[in-house]
């Protein structure tokens, strides 16, 4: 089962991403820090620890998200944005009571 919902756009990004860096597996992780308390982190791995880790298969690619940080994105949504101003991935979080204006930290 999927915790989290990925859209075709940050799918397609994350395949272009790990191929070009010749990874196998595309991380998001939850950190202490950022302007909100808390902040994302994405990342690609080569590897992942089962015993820390769940992994989840979507569309040809491999979805590592670290046990401790999963209770803080349950539920959310991952989208790759190509904007006038940049691009990035970012987190629709229903979990986040706050977020800075840049959408990268959070609060809970």
């Amino acid at each position: 089962m999927v915790d989290i919902n990925i859209t075709d756009s940050a799918i397609s990004k994350i395949q272009e991403v790990l191929k070009s860096q010749n990874k196998n597996f595309f991380r998001i992780k939850v950190k202490g820090g950022g302007c909100s308390g808390f902040q994302y982190i994405f990342k690609t791995d080569s590897e992942y620890s089962e015993e820390k880790d769940n992994i989840y298969k979507l569309k040809e690619i491999d979805i590592v998200i670290d046990k401790k940080s999963l209770p803080f994105i349950k539920d959310s949504e991952l989208d790759y944005k190509n904007e006038l101003v940049g691009s990035s991935f970012s987190i629709t979080n229903p979990n986040a009571k706050n977020s800075c204006g840049c959408g990268s930290s959070f609060s809970i």
